[in-house]
């Protein structure tokens, strides 16, 4: 039987024209709102969703989609350049579907905030929200199932150090983190305090399984 079909360097390649078509259609859509857009583009919102910053209109149609271009390149390079890119490869589908989720993600950022400085108005609280906590419940999921490697995932010393500290600081993160998507996709109902939903959960959560990592890992010495 002939399996090339499943090979996971024909999944890779999938993955990688799926993101360069994503950050592609970015570029397009700055290009044909170049002309209906101001020439002082808003870009950046208020916790209250209040308009407090502005750009030009070439820095605000291009910088997401440049800044998108080298991130999308990034994420195809680590399971290239990783010491341990065989370890990437068992999770590899994860790791595929997080890049695609995160380029789409990034794409309808630049595309709401294209619309809003044509007069359609999405409150940014409540896309953050819902983008960030998709996000952040994905990323769970990724936790769950990664492997050690020095690019994806809960990086501390002692997680790096350990295999089974790595195992089980990743099984109880990527709880955590869901819950962390979970409590963030709530914020979407409150608005104006969106970025606390995001942020607490998500320090907390980060802070826990540093330390967590830790005092696994000094349980394993002993």
């Amino acid at each position: 039987m002939n399996n090339k079909g499943n090979s996971p360097t024909k999944k890779l390649r999938k993955s990688e024209i799926t993101v360069f078509i994503i950050v592609l259609f970015a570029f397009i859509v700055s290009v044909c709102f170049y002309s209906k857009v101001p020439e002082k583009m808003a870009s950046h919102w208020s916790a209250k969703g209040e308009v407090d910053g502005y750009t030009s209109k070439f820095f605000g149609l291009f910088f997401l989609p440049f800044v998108f271009a080298g991130l999308a390149l990034l994420f195809v390079l680590i399971p290239k350049i990783d010491p341990l890119k065989e370890n990437i490869e068992k999770f590899r589908k994860y790791y595929d579907g997080f890049i695609i989720l995160f380029s789409i993600y990034m794409v309808a950022m630049h595309f709401q905030i294209i619309l809003w400085n044509v007069g359609i108005k999405i409150n940014p609280g409540v896309f953050i929200a819902i983008g960030m906590g998709v996000l952040l419940f994905y990323i769970g999921i990724l936790c769950e199932n990664s492997k050690r490697n020095w690019f994806i995932g809960i990086r501390t010393p002692w997680t790096l150090s350990s295999e089974i500290v790595w195992e089980k600081t990743h099984k109880i993160g990527g709880k955590l983190f869901k819950i962390a998507g979970i409590i963030t996709f709530i914020g979407a109902f409150f608005p104006n305090w969106a970025v606390l939903f995001i942020i607490i959960p998500v320090i907390s959560v980060t802070i826990y399984v540093i330390v967590y990592s830790y005092f696994e890992y000094q349980k394993e010495k002993k």
